[in-house]
């Protein structure tokens, strides 16, 4: 199918045709929005190749991901593809599960020009060497805010957002409050332990550390803090999955949420709100901080000098009926 065609059904010219294509910001909305349903109506596959070749851009960017399960990291993918598509990219998703070799497989596509720009959401100590591969390559950390590299980077205060979960627990009375952490390799993990720590003071504390993130970890974590001579009465897991696993366990054995143990999340994923009781939680602008990525990733792409920039996005409280 031609460009050709595609501007016919527009009722465009094909140089509007190409400026859409070529995710020109000057295109006016209602225009950008004919034209990709042209597109979409005649199922036009632009020769992405010849594009390469005369712009020296495959307007791909990849995204480095440890773990597409996480119901987190796939709604910030879900911000980094609706933006990418908005400004004519693709992505390419790379499910790393902190694998070298894919890693470096996949981080090779930059000096190869195959994608543009990588967005990374792994852990840069999990990206031991690979920093190299990536060197002058435009680059953004995405939940992940380390100043020390050359990228930008878009995520939260952790560790107020943290600090404000242990005080929410405190100021609802629970006097025992326990925290379920992760891979301490993340910045993030470091952050809200810090913010744990800092909030509880000289208070009971007991920290216990999941072997991931998933639902079935939640559960064995927090197993392991009963078996603590004094349990928790209240409980503070770094992820909603962790903290959806904790809750299972509690319900297992008996335990009723709230009244004998408090349970507290973090990320703000959709399922927090159906779980039995819905799950008091730190939400993060997933969508935004995926959105946000992209933007900043495009305009090192669009000038490669720009200085990096590390943003602070904001976070909220959500309280529901686990506190």
């Amino acid at each position: 199918m031609s460009i050709d065609k595609v501007a016919r059904i527009a009722g465009v010219s094909t140089a509007t045709v190409s400026r859409v294509l070529n995710g020109n910001p000057a295109v006016k909305p209602d225009t950008r929005d004919k034209v990709l349903a042209a597109i979409e109506a005649c199922e036009y596959q632009p020769n992405l190749l010849a594009r390469q070749l005369r712009t020296s851009r495959s307007r791909m960017l990849l995204v480095l991901v440890s773990n597409i399960t996480n119901p987190f990291c796939a709604r910030v993918v879900r911000g980094i593809e609706e933006e990418a598509e908005k400004h004519g990219y693709h992505i390419l998703l790379c499910n790393s599960e902190s694998r070298l070799t894919r890693e470096s497989a996949y981080l090779r596509l930059l000096s190869g020009k195959v994608v543009d720009g990588v967005i990374t959401m792994d852990a840069i100590s999990c990206l031991p060497g690979l920093t190299t591969l990536i060197g002058d390559s435009p680059w953004v950390q995405c939940g992940e805010g380390d100043p020390g590299y050359n990228a930008s980077s878009v995520t939260i205060d952790n560790f107020k957002a943290a600090s404000a979960a242990v005080d929410h627990l405190m100021t609802s009375g629970y006097k025992r409050i326990a925290l379920i952490n992760g891979d301490l390799r993340y910045l993030y993990s470091q952050q809200r332990e810090a913010g744990y720590r800092a909030a509880s003071g000289k208070n009971w504390q007991a920290v216990v550390y999941a072997d991931s993130l998933e639902y079935q970890a939640g559960i064995q974590a927090m197993a392991e803090l009963f078996t603590l001579p004094e349990p928790p009465d209240a409980v503070f897991a770094i992820s909603d999955a962790l903290a959806g696993g904790a809750l299972h366990y509690a319900h297992e054995q008996g335990l009723h949420v709230p009244e004998d143990v408090a349970i507290m999340g973090f990320d703000g994923v959709p399922f927090g709100s159906v779980t039995y009781p819905p799950l008091t939680t730190i939400e993060q602008p997933m969508h935004q901080l995926g959105v946000r990525s992209v933007q900043l990733l495009l305009e090192r792409i669009d000038n490669p000098e720009v200085e990096t920039v590390n943003e602070i996005l904001d976070w909220k409280l959500l309280v529901r009926g686990s506190v």
